[in-house]
Parts: structure tokens; sequence; C-alpha cells
């Protein structure tokens, strides 16, 4: 696919055309969108983090709304089993005899909402995470291709832990973002009130098509990336790892595991969307180190140390972009 002049500027439209009707039901949040919508564009899954009442399911099942695509939620429970969310064979009976058909799951959709993921066991978590790197199951010895585009978007509630099965770091991975949603401020607060409390509330209507998601996913992979900002993107996760001589003061001290080489395609890919829905034809250093505590936090195992001294992995991954200078390569 060539990159052309008004492929870029029809993406950008569209991004700001998503992000104005998402406003009409999302109050503030505006980088936890820009996030959502630059993973979407960059066909990666995405872990939302938030207490409870924070409008995780609202925003997702909007998201789904604006993009006119087909989705569905699950609601992830101790008991869920595999075939809950992949679907399974059933017993049917055609013309007097009795066969098997299919009946597809709730994964077999364009965005899923895998709603607090970590309240199920991991083998039910495994079999929706292996459909999402390979974007397909196989179910009696049928391999079954999911539709396309096909994103999860999952939700985490980060204060509760009775009763949950955390994703180990491995599973984590294959998210390609980790947004963490805060508190609203009093003045946004004061308007999501308003809008819930006082007359009808708004809705969201379609403003792109899935095919215009995937040709915008095709034009992210088709667009060009200078080689000292692929050697910056590389810098920074190899900076996380250390027992590597790349490793900064603050990996040494405080990181016990850090990112793999995933996290260097990710940094790239989502400096990419960032770029494509500024209007851009090509991603800068800003847009990767906008988007290194979204891909870079989920991905890096803090030691006892910065346990200890309550420091977190997203704190470990700013005081990496000020120790980690772009590379000039």
């Amino acid at each position: 696919m060539s990159l052309e002049t008004n492929d870029i500027s029809a993406a950008g439209r569209i991004s700001s055309a998503i992000t104005e009707e998402l406003s009409k039901s999302i109050v503030g949040q505006q980088e936890i969108v820009a996030g959502l919508v630059a993973s979407l564009f960059a066909n990666g899954h995405c872990l939302l983090i938030g207490v409870p009442g924070l409008a995780k399911t609202l925003l997702v099942q909007s998201v789904a709304r604006v993009l006119g695509v087909d989705f569905k939620r699950i609601q992830f429970t101790p008991d869920l089993m595999p075939s809950d969310i992949l679907g399974s064979e059933v017993i049917h009976e055609h013309q007097g005899q009795m066969e098997f058909r299919f009946r597809p799951g709730p994964v077999f959709t364009n965005l899923l909402l895998a709603d607090e993921i970590n309240r199920t066991p991991p083998k039910t978590q495994s079999a929706l995470l292996e459909a999402m790197q390979e974007r397909s199951v196989t179910i009696a010895g049928e391999n079954r291709p999911l539709p396309n585009p096909f994103i999860v978007v999952a939700t985490q509630n980060p204060i509760e832990h009775e009763g949950t099965y955390p994703l180990p770091e491995a599973q984590l991975d294959r998210f390609m973002f980790s947004l963490d949603l805060g508190y609203p401020s009093r003045e946004d607060e004061i308007e999501i009130v308003r809008r819930t409390t006082i007359g009808d509330f708004a809705q969201t209507s379609p403003v792109v098509s899935g095919e215009e998601i995937l040709n915008i996913q095709k034009l992210i992979r088709a667009m060009p990336v200078s080689d000292h900002i692929l050697a910056y993107a590389i810098d920074l996760a190899s900076a996380t790892r250390p027992k590597e001589s790349s490793a900064t003061k603050s990996s040494s001290d405080y990181i016990e595991w850090g990112a793999g080489p995933r996290a260097s395609q990710y940094l790239i890919l989502g400096a990419k969307a960032f770029a494509l829905m500024d209007g851009r034809a090509t991603p800068e250093a800003a847009d990767v180190r906008k988007v290194a505590p979204q891909v870079l936090s989920h991905r890096i195992v803090p030691n006892y140390r910065a346990t200890g001294e309550g420091i977190s992995a997203s704190d470990i991954v700013k005081r990496l972009l000020e120790e980690v200078p772009e590379s000039k390569y």
C-alpha cells in the first residue's frame, strides 16, 4: 500500500471525528480515549485498569458504536470455561440424523470487552489470550479464523485482589497498551453528573466503518520510520533489562525483569498511530516518549527494593525516559 498525502489527511479526519463523537458520551479522559483509539488503529489489544465507576465499560461500548463494528462483552467470573468464550460443538438434528454443529462463542466479533479478566482462572484466561495472539481458534481439530478487525479490550480492578487471578507477565505482554484510568477532575465530575441525571443520555453514532479501520491499519504498517527513531525505541526497551549493558541506574536498582522485543515493536507501532492521528506521515521521538508509559509499564517487574520504597512501574518508566537519550544512530 502506497503512502499518499490524501490517506494521511483522511486518517487524521477520521481520528478527529471519532474523538468528537465519543465526547458525547465520555467526559474528560482525553488521554485514555486517544490511547484506546491509537491501539485500535495499530491493531493492538488494550488493557484498561481502573476502580469501579470510571465508565470503562461505557467507554468501550461507545467506541464500538462509533466505529460501527460488531461488539460483544464477556463478564469474567471464576466459573467461566474456555468454551464459554471460544464456542463449542453441539449435537444438532438434521434430516433425521444427529450431527455436530459449531456454535461460535462471543470471541467471534470485532471488538470484545473482557470485563474483569483477572476474575477468571488461568485456563480460561489462556484460551482468550491464545485467540488474541493467533487471531484464530482451534476447536474439534478445525482452525477457525476470527473476524477482521479483531481487538480485545480487557479491564481490571486494581484495588480488589480477593478471588482474583492476576495475569502472568507473559500474558500481559499480549496487550499493546496498558491504560490507567484515574478519577475525573472536579469540573469533569460535575459535567458527568449533569449529563447522567438531567434529561436523556446522549447516544453516539457510527462515524467510520470497519473497512476504513482496516485501511488505517494497513496505512500504519506502510508508514516509514527513521533509523534514529527505531534505535531510540529499541534503546528504551533494552534499558529496562537490568542484566544487560544497556541498563540504566533506575533499571539496575529497581527492575527484576525487563521488557522483551515486543515492547520495541509496540513502541514504534504506537508512535506511528499517534503520528497518523496528528496528520503526520512519520513518527517523531516525542511520539515514542508519549506511548512509552502505556507500552512499558505492564512489561517490567519491579524488584523488592522498588516495592519497599513505594516506586511503581510507571514511576520507573518516567525515570527511564529521563535517563535514556534520544539516539542519533
